[in-house]
């Protein structure tokens, strides 16, 4: 196998956003650094599931829809 292909693979710790921290390897930063995070999964609606909300109310969509929306695929 060739020399210095692959990344450096070290321990560091990872904050969680309430401020939990945890001990990882990973190829990010330098052995011993903290990596903050600024989104993470408890407390993102991606993850928590919190509720999506429809932000396009009058573009692509409602002219979709005005353009195709009496359009029938079904047979006569």
């Amino acid at each position: 196998m060739k020399n210095d292909t692959h990344p450096d693979y070290h321990m560091i710790k990872v904050q969680m956003t309430d401020g939990t921290v945890y001990q990882t390897r990973s190829t990010w930063g330098k052995e011993g650094d903290t990596l903050a995070l600024e989104i993470d999964p408890l407390a993102h609606p991606a993850w928590t599931g919190g509720r999506g909300q429809m932000l396009d109310q009058g573009g692509q969509v409602a002219r979709f829809n005005k353009r195709f929306g009496g359009l029938s695929l079904g047979k006569k």
